[in-house]
């Protein structure tokens, strides 16, 4: 399980912004996840839920998980189709000459402090 390990990087990065930035506390903190991230959404909260209480700087921020949805693009036709319910095979030319536009993201995209 990765997720521990990304939820201590959080933490760490937002504790040292913080820091940089005088702030005592933090109220939220929205990251944005690709939906074929490799991370699971449930296992980073559950991972988050252990170790924010450590952090007196954390200790009672919200966490927000914003999905971005995979998509993908097929490089003989152009088009753009959803990566997770058509895979590698372009559904309007079945070419398998396609790459993933957008959805392998891991982002902190928003931290609001108090």
């Amino acid at each position: 399980m990765h997720e521990l390990g990304l939820v201590v990087y959080v933490i760490d990065a937002v504790e040292q912004l913080a820091k940089e930035k005088n702030l005592t506390e933090i109220g939220s903190i929205t990251l944005e996840l690709g939906e074929v991230s490799s991370v699971v959404p449930d296992y980073f909260k559950d991972c988050w839920n252990y170790s924010h209480k450590k952090s007196d700087l954390l200790k009672n921020t919200e966490l927000k998980i914003e999905i971005i949805p995979a998509l993908t693009v097929c490089s003989d036709c152009g088009k753009t189709y959803p990566t997770v319910e058509f895979k590698k095979k372009c559904p309007h030319c079945s070419s398998d000459d396609t790459y993933l536009l957008r959805g392998n993201e891991f982002n902190i995209k928003e931290i609001e402090a108090c």
